[in-house]
């Protein structure tokens, strides 16, 4: 939260709705009555649209409002509005592009070229309509219209500050769109009106994904950093990141076991509510089968779970684990599992994060499953870093719900263990269960061991594993006669006589 928060006045402050709820949640409740708002971004990344859901919100409101335009007609921005189920038809239009009538019949207000007037008199026109009017909302898309008939920018900067003051006067709430290019630098023009306005929005888009970051919100504060965008069916989507909230409740390590015995024996006797658990390994080794497993065990021993999946349908996910004797089908049947698919490419973490949240809250699960990170990392957009510091709020708000979170891991090399997960995730994780191949005696086999556990004991060694038909996941014995697990290529050693240990890192 920005330092404004601190500064904001103990009097009551109205609040105005922007129409977008999840905006209101990064404005600290909405935006402030009577008080000049910049929305700013490059082209195409929906400056105008969040301006028509203000308006609408006016309109649901009961209220006047004003849409001053210059760039699209009238006509044009009802359609494009319309498009995305914005209705602003009763909104009073008043067009000062080049080529208008000034006052149509249509109840459209319209003013002359700006070459037929001089400066002045086109922002007394401008007031001269509003003061008619009397709107509580006007939106101002774009502000630079106005700048066109100044003939240097020190007017456009007094006249500016003219229309704002009078605005503020009136008691307007104002949001005003202005389009940013690419070259845009802190020494150019556009910060004179982020210093006029009482707050700021910043809307981009680049070849990966849409984002919103409110820097400046005065008298409130704001929720900072970057938020997810999505422009949708219905407008615009805005999904802040999960940032976790402390939590008074109690850690309870209450143990959970996974429903398979030999598993359980490798983890000392299961995950506990509250911790992160990551199933870790090269491509095709079976950690989905293990997370299957897992969830299966759970929720057949009494308990309920969700189930993200990033890279294979629902159908497939069922029907492999059904042939390996997991009853997924069923006990999706019996409502006590859930599971969605997560479509690569089209979620921001933030909307991973808010859907699952609501799902959360909506059937309260003992465990979530998320199959795999690898996926995770491609769905929702952007760099691994900032990804690794949402799947970290998104975790720790689990945890605190005492949920065990279950997520399985793709390695990159085929053998060995250079890192136990990967894009240095590992700090999340509480647990991790790594799976791996290993060449023992010139063949290739599969080994299970659990590399991490923060709570209580686990089998420090590596067992001999296969996944098979009606079986599932099977652990054999350990590799008690080998070692080099972890480079990859094992040799024969002497057993040691003690298999346990404790892990608090």
């Amino acid at each position: 939260m920005s330092d404004d928060a601190l500064d904001a006045p103990t009097e009551e402050i109205d609040l105005v709705a922007s129409g977008i709820p999840e905006l209101d949640e990064l404005l600290n409740g909405g935006l402030v009555w009577g008080r000049t708002y910049l929305v700013q971004g490059g082209s195409g990344t929906g400056k105008s649209l969040l301006g028509q859901h203000f308006l609408r919100a006016g309109l649901d409101a009961d209220e006047t409002v004003v849409y001053i335009h210059g760039e699209e007609s009238r006509q044009d921005i009802l359609v494009n509005a319309a498009r995305l189920d914005v209705d602003i038809r009763d909104a009073e239009f008043l067009d000062i592009g080049p080529g208008t009538d000034f006052f149509a019949e249509d109840k459209s207000y319209n003013l002359v070229e700006a070459s037929e007037v001089e400066s002045e008199q086109f922002t007394q026109d401008i007031k001269h309509v509003i003061e008619e009017v009397d709107p509580a909302r006007i939106l101002i898309d774009p502000i630079t219209q106005l700048q066109y008939v100044e003939r240097d920018e020190y007017q456009y900067r007094k006249r500016l500050q003219s229309l704002i003051r009078f605005l503020r006067e009136r008691q307007v709430t104002t949001v005003a769109t202005r389009t940013l290019d690419r070259e845009r630098t802190r020494e150019t023009r556009h910060d004179d009106f982020e210093s006029l306005s009482d707050g700021v929005i910043n809307l981009s888009l680049d070849e990966h994904e849409r984002r919103i970051a409110v820097p400046k919100h005065r008298g409130l504060g704001q929720i900072d950093g970057t938020h997810g965008l999505e422009i949708r069916e219905h407008g615009i989507e805005v999904y802040p990141q999960t940032i976790p909230k402390h939590d008074d409740r109690t850690f309870d390590p209450e143990l959970i076991p996974t429903g398979h015995e030999a598993l359980d024996g490798l983890l000392g006797g299961g995950i506990e509510r509250g911790t992160v658990s990551f199933i870790s390994g090269p491509t095709g080794i079976g950690k989905s089968t293990t997370g299957a497993q897992i969830l299966s065990g759970i929720v057949e021993d009494g308990g309920t779970a969700l189930g993200y999946l990033f890279e294979e349908s629902i159908d497939q996910f069922a029907h492999r684990s059904e042939t390996l004797g997991l009853p997924i089908s069923e006990l999706r049947a019996q409502g006590s599992l859930a599971l969605t698919e997560t479509e690569p490419l089209v979620r921001s973490a933030e909307e991973f994060d808010r859907h699952v949240l609501d799902q959360v809250d909506e059937h309260a699960p003992d465990a979530v499953f998320v199959d795999g990170l690898s996926g995770y990392k491609i769905s929702p957009q952007g760099d691994d870093q900032r990804l690794v510091r949402r799947l970290h709020g998104l975790t720790r708000v689990l945890k605190n719900r005492g949920i065990a979170v279950i997520i399985t891991d793709e390695a990159d090399r085929l053998t060995g263990i250079p890192e136990a997960t990967s894009t240095n995730t590992s700090y999340i994780a509480d647990n991790i269960v790594f799976l791996t191949y290993v060449e023992v005696d010139g063949e290739l086999d599969r080994a299970i061991g659990v590399v991490k556990k923060r709570l209580g004991d686990f089998d420090s060694r590596f067992h001999r594993f296969a996944i098979e038909s009606g079986e599932g996941l099977v652990i054999e014995g350990p590799f008690d006669t080998v070692r080099g697990i972890m480079q990859g290529s094992s040799t024969h050693r002497v057993p040691d006589e003690s298999h346990q240990t404790t892990d608090q890192s």
